[in-house]
């Protein structure tokens, strides 16, 4: 479902968007809602990525290494 919505701009602005939006064929209702959407599905990736990023930190990795048994084991060289 669909619904209108208003906006205020400066007139300057928008005729530039018109002219623009007569350039790539489209209007600027068209243009504004893919620019909308694309920031919508880039905000979610963002999101989506920082929760298994997160995810991954709290579980943690195992990188094999253990503890020196004593000081003398830690300086041995």
């Amino acid at each position: 479902m669909k619904t209108n919505i208003t906006l205020r701009m400066e007139q300057q602005l928008i005729r530039e968007a018109r002219i623009l939006a007569a350039k790539r064929g489209t209007s600027v209702s068209r243009m504004l809602a893919t620019q909308l959407e694309a920031l919508v599905r880039a905000e979610k990736a963002y999101e989506a990525a920082r929760r298994r990023a997160l995810r991954r930190i709290e579980k943690g990795y195992d990188l094999g290494w253990t503890p020196p048994q004593d000081r003398d084991e830690l300086h041995d060289r």
